[in-house]
C-alpha cells in the first residue's frame, strides 16, 4: 500500500531554485504555529475573480464548471465560488463557498513523533514546478507562494486539464437495436507539494454529471534513513530483515463551506438503514431507512447503511426537489489515537478562525480548542462546514521503492436531486422522467 515514509527527525524540503532541492532545518519541538490571516466568510453569490485566477471548463457534454482560486501560505491551493451548470439549466447551481485541505496529521506507530504537515511542516512552502508532460492538454498556471523561502515565489505548479474517466453510462434498449452509452469526462485541478521525503499530489476532479472526487495521492521516497524500526512494528525493506521501515499513518482532512444556490443556510441530514428478518408471509428481508435532521454541530461516524446530504435551502430542481450533496466517503482507516482524528466527518458552524483540523493557528475565541473535536460543542448548525477525515495506515513494503507509487485517498460529493434527470441524458430519452410509459 503506497505512501511514503519519513525520516526521524524529520527533515524538510526547502524548493531551492524551485526544484526537488535541498533539505533544510531539523522540525523544532514544541515551536509554536504562525499567526495565521483569518479567512474571512465569502460572500453569497460573488463576482467571479479575474482572469488570472479564473478556472472555467465546458465539457464536451455540455457541462460547464466555473471557480476562482488563490494559494493559501499554510492550505496550499483554496477552490472558492464553486459552481456547476449542466448541459439544459438556465443558470449555474452554486455549491460550495470554499473548498480545500483542512490537515495531513501523520503520526509514528512507535509512539515517537507525528507531524501535522499543513501548519506544522510547512505543506504550502514545497509548492512543485509541473513539467508540460505532467499535465497533457492543459493548462499550467503560474502561483505565487506566499512568504515563500525562494528568491523567486512564482511556481508553475497549477495544472488544469481534462480526463477521460471512462463509461458515464451504458444503457441497451429493450428492443435490442440501439445502445445509449457515452464516455465520462472531468476537469482535474491539481498540485504537487513536497514535504520531507515524498510528494503530495492534491487533486480535484469536477465531473460532466455534477460530482465532485478530492484526493491526495503521496509518492516520491522512503527516507533511507528511516529503516531503525526496533520495537518490530516496521516492516523489512530490501535484502533480508535488518532494515525495517517504521509504520505510521496518514490522516488527511478537507474542510469543505457549502453555499448550496449561493446561500450559507444549508441543512444536513443524516440517514440509517435498518435490515430486519423476512416478516411472516413476505419472502425476503425487508429494509427501513429513517431521516434525521442534523440541527447541531456533530462528531459523525461512518456506519454500515448511513450517509449524510448537505441540503439547499434556496433552491429545488425542476422536479420540484430541493437540491443536495450527498457525501460518499472513501476506503479509510480511522485513527483512534487523537480526539480529532477518532471520527469520520464534522459538521460545525462556520467560524472565520476554525481553519485547520489541528494545530490549527489563532487567532481564535478566549478558551477555544486547536483541533475540530473541540469546536463540535452543540453550537446551532445554521450555517455548516464539512469537515471529512480519510485515513490510512501504511506498513511499507518492497514495491514503495523507487521511487514510490501513488497511494490515493478521498472522498466524493454526489449531487442528489440537483437536476430533474442525470444530466448526461440523451436527448431522445429526455421524455423517460418519473412514471413514464412506452411509447408506440
Amino acid at each position: 500500500m503506497p505512501v511514503n515514509s519519513r525520516s526521524k527527525p524529520r527533515t524538510r524540503a526547502v524548493v531551492t531554485g524551485l526544484t526537488l532541492g535541498a533539505l533544510a532545518a531539523v522540525d523544532t519541538a514544541g515551536a509554536g504555529p504562525a499567526t495565521a490571516r483569518p479567512e474571512a466568510a465569502p460572500a453569497a453569490g460573488a463576482a467571479y475573480c479575474g482572469a488570472a485566477h479564473r478556472i472555467e471548463r465546458k465539457l464536451p457534454s455540455g457541462t460547464t464548471w466555473k471557480m476562482c482560486w488563490r494559494y493559501d501560505g499554510k492550505a496550499g491551493l483554496v477552490l472558492e465560488d464553486v459552481s456547476y451548470r449542466p448541459k439544459g439549466e438556465p443558470k449555474p447551481v452554486k455549491i460550495l463557498n470554499s473548498a480545500r485541505l483542512g490537515q495531513i496529521h501523520v503520526p509514528y506507530d512507535d509512539g515517537s513523533v507525528e507531524f501535522d504537515d499543513l501548519t506544522g511542516f510547512d505543506f504550502a512552502q514545497g509548492l512543485m514546478n509541473l513539467a508540460p508532460g505532467e499535465c497533457p492538454g492543459g493548462t499550467i498556471k503560474t502561483v505565487k507562494v506566499p512568504d515563500s523561502w525562494n528568491d523567486d515565489p512564482n511556481v508553475k505548479g497549477l495544472c488544469t486539464t481534462t480526463r477521460s474517466r471512462g463509461h458515464a453510462y451504458r444503457m441497451q434498449g429493450d428492443t435490442a437495436n440501439k445502445v445509449y452509452q457515452a464516455e465520462g469526462r472531468d476537469l482535474l485541478v491539481y498540485t504537487v507539494n513536497q514535504v520531507g521525503w515524498y510528494e503530495y499530489m492534491t487533486e480535484w476532479r469536477f465531473q460532466d454529471d455534477g460530482v465532485i472526487t478530492m484526493n491526495v495521492g503521496a509518492t516520491g521516497s522512503l527516507s533511507y534513513d528511516d529503516y531503525d524500526a526496533g520495537d518490530g512494528r516496521g516492516w523489512p525493506i530490501g535484502k533480508g530483515a535488518a532494515a525495517k521501515a517504521t509504520s505510521h499513518s496518514h490522516n488527511a482532512f478537507w474542510r469543505l463551506d457549502f453555499a448550496l444556490d449561493g446561500s450559507t443556510k444549508n441543512t444536513v441530514e443524516q440517514y440509517d438503514s435498518t435490515v430486519s428478518p423476512p416478516a411472516r408471509g413476505r419472502p425476503a428481508p425487508s429494509t427501513k431507512t429513517t431521516r434525521t435532521r442534523v440541527t447541531r454541530e456533530l462528531a459523525g461516524d461512518s456506519e454500515n447503511y448511513r450517509w449524510w446530504r448537505v441540503v439547499s435551502a434556496a433552491g429545488r430542481n425542476k422536479d420540484g426537489h430541493a437540491r443536495s450533496y450527498e457525501i460518499v466517503p472513501g476506503p479509510t482507516t480511522r485513527y483512534p489515537g487523537r480526539g480529532f482524528t477518532r471520527h469520520d466527518v464534522y459538521f460545525t458552524r462556520y467560524d472565520r478562525c476554525e481553519l485547520f483540523a489541528s494545530h490549527n493557528p489563532g487567532p481564535c475565541a478566549s478558551g477555544a480548542g486547536t483541533s475540530v473535536d473541540t469546536w463540535v460543542n452543540g453550537q446551532t448548525l445554521d450555517h455548516p462546514v464539512v469537515w471529512m477525515n480519510i485515513g490510512f495506515h501504511h506498513i511499507a513494503r518492497d514495491e514503495d521503492q523507487q521511487p514510490m507509487p501513488v497511494h490515493w485517498q478521498g472522498f466524493s460529493l454526489a449531487p442528489r436531486d440537483v437536476t430533474a434527470m442525470n444530466p448526461l441524458t440523451p436527448a431522445e430519452l429526455g421524455w423517460q422522467n418519473g412514471h413514464w410509459q412506452p411509447r408506440s
